[in-house]
Order: C-alpha cells, then sequence, then structure tokens
C-alpha cells in the first residue's frame, strides 16, 4: 500500500461535490495551460536591422513556483537535500525563477490540505500527490495540469519504468519520483540464530511466528496508531486470497467485501493479530516507532515498503546493519491470486496545478528537466535508497539489501498497485478502521468485511 493511507473524516462525496461545482470556473486556465504546456519559446536575440540599433537581450521575466514537499521528518533528510539542490540549480540556470518551498506532514497534506485547496481550485504550484485514485479526483475536476506534451517535448516519455498511475484518458498528469515495492524485511542474525528458514508458504510463516515467541520475541513490529500502515500486510494478504483484479470488480459491484474470499483475507489477518504475532500496544505507536522496535532487535521481522530500506542501511541499524534481508510474502493455500506475486509500483510524485501561466509553465519544464534524468534518479537510489522511477544504465554502487530488494521484484511473477490507489478514498480510510477494529480486538472479520461494503455501496453510487 503506498505511503499515506487516509483515515480523515472527509468523505469523498463532499469533496465530489465541492470539486464538481468549482471545476468549470477554471475550465479557460486549464486549457490555456495545457495548450503553453504544449509550446516551446522560439524567440531570438536578434535585434531590428535598422541603422545604429543595439541588439540587447530580453530581462529576463520574474517567476515565481510554490512547490510544496512532505520531506520534514529526520528519516527524509536526504531526500530534502536532493529537491533543494535540484531547485537551486534551476534557479542559478534560470535568472528571476524563484521557487519557494513548503514542508507539511505527508498525512496532513493528502486527506486534509490538498483535498481542501483542490476543491477551492487553489492547489500550490508543484505538489506532491499520490497517483491512482486521489489524481483521478482531481483531475476529474479539472485541477491537473497536462503534463503529455511537455515529457514529449523533453524526449523523457519513455524513459519511466512507470506511468500507469498518473495516466488517465490517455494523458500523463504526474510524474512519479521513485518506486516502492512491499515486503517482509527480517533480522538475518535472528533467523540464523534460531534456526529458522525464510518462509514460503502462510503455514510456514505462522510456525516461524510461533518458534519466535516461543524464544520471547515478537514476530512483527507494528506501530498501528496510521490505519495506511496496518493496510500493508493485509493488502498483500488479501491479494493472496482474491486477485488483484477482484479489487476493480469491488467498483462495479461484481465483487463485494462481504464475499467468502475477502472475508478470508480479513480473517488471515485477525489470526496474526489474535496469535499475538504483532507488537504490543500497536494502536497507540507512530508509524516511526515500527522500524525501531525492528532495528532494536525487539522484532524479527516487519512488513513495510522498500522506502525504510535508507533507514535499514544507515547508522541507526547498529549491529544490523548488513544483516538484514528481505523477502515477498509467502503465499497461501487455495488462494485465487498471483501467489508469487509482489505489491509494486510508482505512486508518489509530483503534480501541477492547472492554474499555471504560460511563464510558470515554461519555468516547470525546466524543473522537470532537472529533477527527472539520470543523474537525480541514481542519487536517490544510492543516498536516499528509493527506487528508480526512471529506468538506469548504470547500477552500480547499490547497497546489497537494495540489491536483495531489487532481485526479489525482479523475481516476482506480476507486479500490482496498492489497493487505495484503486477503490475511492473513503472506502480505503474505512478499511483503515476496519483493520484498527481487529487489532483492537473489537470487531470480527465478517462485521469488518460489512461496514466496508456499506461505504462500497455509497461510494460506487456517487459516480
Amino acid at each position: 500500500m503506498k505511503k499515506g493511507l487516509t483515515v480523515a473524516a472527509v468523505t469523498l462525496m463532499s469533496v465530489s461535490l465541492v470539486l464538481s461545482a468549482c471545476g468549470s470556473k477554471d475550465d479557460n486556465n486549464n486549457k490555456n495551460a495545457a495548450a503553453n504546456a504544449g509550446t516551446t519559446n522560439t524567440s531570438t536575440n536578434e535585434g531590428t536591422t535598422n541603422e545604429g540599433t543595439t541588439n540587447e537581450a530580453p530581462a529576463a521575466k520574474d517567476v515565481t513556483l510554490s512547490l510544496r514537499h512532505t520531506q520534514i521528518k529526520e528519516t527524509s533528510k536526504v531526500r530534502l537535500k536532493i529537491l533543494q539542490d535540484v531547485v537551486a540549480k534551476t534557479e542559478q540556470e534560470n535568472s528571476g525563477l524563484k521557487f519557494n518551498l513548503e514542508g507539511i506532514d505527508e498525512v496532513v497534506n493528502r486527506d486534509q490540505k490538498l483535498k481542501a485547496e483542490m476543491a477551492a481550485g487553489n492547489p500550490p504550484d508543484i505538489f506532491e500527490v499520490f497517483g491512482g485514485a486521489d489524481l483521478n479526483l482531481y483531475v476529474k475536476a479539472g485541477r491537473m495540469l497536462d503534463l503529455t506534451p511537455i515529457i514529449e517535448e523533453l524526449g523523457i516519455k519513455d524513459k519511466f519504468a512507470s506511468l500507469d498511475e498518473f495516466t488517465i484518458d490517455g494523458k500523463v498528469y504526474g510524474l512519479p519520483f521513485g518506486g516502492y515495492s512491499e515486503g517482509v524485511f527480517y533480522n538475518k542474525k535472528m533467523f540464523a540464530e534460531f534456526g529458522l528458514q525464510v518462509p514460503k508458504t502462510f503455514q510456514e510463516l505462522l510456525a516461524a511466528a510461533d518458534a519466535l515467541k516461543a524464544k520471547g520475541k515478537t514476530p512483527f513490529a507494528l506501530a498501528a496508531k496510521d490505519g495506511w500502515v496496518n493496510g500493508m500486510m493485509w493488502n498483500t494478504i488479501m491479494e493472496r486470497h482474491v486477485g488483484i483484479d477482484s479489487f476493480n470488480k469491488l467498483l462495479t459491484g461484481e465483487a463485494k467485501w462481504t464475499d467468502a474470499d475477502f472475508v478470508a483475507g480479513f480473517t488471515d489477518y485477525a489470526t496474526l493479530v489474535n496469535n499475538d504475532y504483532f507488537t504490543k500496544g500497536a494502536l497507540g505507536l507512530p508509524y516511526a516507532e515500527q522500524g525501531a522496535q525492528f532495528l532494536k532487535g525487539d522484532a524479527a521481522m516487519v512488513f513495510t515498503g522498500s522506502w525504510d530500506a535508507n533507514r535499514f542501511t544507515g547508522d541507526e541499524a547498529g549491529d544490523l546493519k548488513g544483516n538484514i534481508g528481505y523477502f515477498s510474502f509467502p503465499s497461501i493455500d487455495g488462494g485465487k491470486g498471483d501467489q508469487t506475486s509482489i505489491n509494486a509500483s510508482y505512486s508518489n510524485g509530483f503534480g501541477f496545478s492547472a492554474n499555471l501561466d504560460a511563464d510558470q509553465v515554461e519555468a516547470v519544464k525546466k524543473f522537470i528537466a532537472n529533477f527527472f534524468n539520470e543523474e537525480i534518479q541514481k542519487r536517490t537510489l544510492l543516498e536516499d535508497k528509493v527506487l528508480p522511477s526512471m529506468k538506469l544504465s548504470d547500477m552500480s554502487g547499490v547497497d546489497p539489501l537494495i540489491s536483495e530488494v531489487l532481485t526479489v521484484m525482479g523475481s516476482a511473477s506480476s507486479s500490482w498497485k496498492a489497493f487505495d490507489a484503486i477503490v475511492q478514498p473513503s472506502v480505503g480510510a474505512d478499511v483503515g478502521v476496519g483493520l484498527q477494529e481487529l487489532i483492537g480486538k473489537v470487531k470480527k472479520p465478517e462485521e469488518v468485511a460489512a461496514k466496508i461494503q456499506a461505504s462500497q455501496d455509497k461510494a460506487n453510487a456517487q459516480k
């Protein structure tokens, strides 16, 4: 599941109504921005041929772009530095251009601030955005700049690993700045000490967890205060049971959360909870604590995304540095999904406002050219341990853990995007709440499934 699953109270219905009401007034801006995006500045510095005149280059235009990012945590310092370097380079190369950077918490940005700004029609000029369901809502309201002519002009359209989550009706409305995969990071030293092998089946995973518990270790580190965190492992368990296509069928009514296979997915997740394989008191713990427990050796495994590899290969890892491995979640007997697939995609990226004027669009081209290239992508991979969203010709110097992640991804039979890039945001929020109810042992799988189906019915009716 892509990082940032919402549990906010803002419903898709209310956002959709406001967006629809505001969308029409920006139509002209959208069309103008799209047209400008496809043009290049063909003017020259040639002066008149009148005798005695002096040819002078026109004065640089003052252009300002607001840029919102979510790299405010200690663990995001490297990523922020790379962004700042790109901004500084772009400003130095283009006299009169100024970026105003704003850092904000990612959950606040996704679930509250950006939604409100999109509803009002005044988003930042450049902003972090998730592909999939979030983006689709903003494109439908006419808020996103069509980047298709820009990336074609720059010659980078075919250099991305995948633009699927940012492509709607054949047009590209955002650019991913990194990829991810989700799976199990594990303590190789602990596994060796207790004679454990990487589990290949769900039953083997349960047996390994029981063995770890018997040694006084927590099988899985979990910090469940933020609902999206719980959705990661659950998403893969559910895919193993139903197959990713079933998530798409939820939107058409061909599948229901209350179907036997979906309930089985909730049941298997509840099994992990009821067997006490997760951290005690997980519901009160923030996300950062999850990795801390794993690195301290309190837990043998943690299911998370490859974005945490930076933390797991840094100084915080201590004695575990170089002793952390990665494997794909094991197969589930009788499941209808692809049992050797992996959740891997390119969901986190930059979007651009459709309100940009012609000069701002030209400045955006400069930013895109400086950010989305092999040099910056390689820096992101080596320094921040983020999987590149663009195809690299040089993979030298890659950390062994990252190499292991890439090997697991390459060995997967297929990959798929997270459920919250498929279902409506309001449904995704209720999934997060439902999983917290399972973790708190206050609801049974059937009850959680029924509640989420009610949310799905409501969301489907709002199309």
